[in-house]
C-alpha cells in the first residue's frame, strides 16, 4: 500500500478505470472488515422495480463529513459521521489517487444471493465526471462492466481482498457495473465506495 502500489489499467474505450490488487495488505484488510462489521450502522431498505417492491439483495450504510443525503433508486440516505476506520482508510485512498471525497457508500454482501444489480453511478449530486474509488473487503466476487451504447462491449474483473478500484472521467457516462448473484456457496464481503457529493 502507498503511492508506489501495483496497479492496472483497464484498456476499455470511454473509461478511466484502475485496479490496485494489494492496495491493503491480507491481514490489514482483514482487520478492517472485522471493525467494520461490527461497527458500522448496517441497514436493509426496500427498493422499488417495475412496480414491485423488495428487499435490497445487501445491506448498506452511508458515511460523510458535509451531513449530504444521497439519493438513489429512489432510496434517499442520510449519512453518519465518519468512525475512525473509514476516516483512516478514505486518507489513504485520497492519498494515493490525489482526489478528495466527501462520502462514504458501504454494501454488505452476506452470501452469494447478495447482489448489486446494473447501474453506472451517474446521480446528480456526484456531478458531471465522477470519480469512484471502491474497496474490496472479505470474499472475492466478479465486478462486470457493460458499455451502455454497444452491450456486446463487456468486461469482468475478480475484485479482491484489500483491493481498490478506480473509475473516473467519462466512465460513468459510458459504462454500467454490477455484482452478479452467485450460486456457489461463498462469504461475506464488504465495500466501500467513495464518492464526492456536491
Amino acid at each position: 500500500m502507498g503511492l508506489f502500489s501495483e496497479k492496472m489499467i483497464l484498456d476499455l474505450p470511454q473509461s478511466d478505470i484502475v485496479y490496485y490488487p494489494n492496495f491493503f495488505s491480507s491481514e490489514k484488510a482483514t482487520t478492517y472488515f472485522n471493525l467494520l462489521k461490527q461497527t458500522i450502522s448496517w441497514q436493509q431498505d426496500e427498493i422499488t422495480v417495475f412496480g414491485k417492491t423488495y428487499a435490497q439483495p445487501r445491506l448498506t450504510a452511508l458515511y460523510g463529513n458535509n451531513g449530504k443525503t444521497y439519493t438513489y433508486s429512489n432510496i434517499t440516505m442520510r449519512p453518519n459521521p465518519y468512525t475512525q476506520e473509514l476516516h483512516q482508510i478514505k486518507t489513504l485512498v485520497e492519498k494515493e489517487i490525489q482526489i478528495e471525497f466527501s462520502t462514504c457508500l458501504l454494501n454488505y454482501y452476506r452470501d452469494g444471493k447478495d447482489s448489486n444489480g446494473w447501474h453506472s453511478d451517474d446521480e446528480k449530486e456526484l456531478g458531471e465526471n465522477p470519480p469512484i474509488a471502491s474497496i474490496s473487503l472479505g470474499t472475492e466476487r466478479f465486478f462486470h462492466l457493460r458499455n451502455i451504447s454497444d452491450k456486446t462491449l463487456k468486461h469482468k474483473i475478480v475484485l479482491e481482498h484489500g483491493s481498490l478500484l478506480v473509475m473516473k472521467g467519462e466512465t460513468q457516462h459510458h459504462w454500467q457495473h454490477q455484482i452478479p448473484k452467485t450460486a456457489k456457496k461463498i462469504g461475506e464481503r464488504i465495500n466501500l465506495t467513495f464518492r464526492a457529493i456536491k
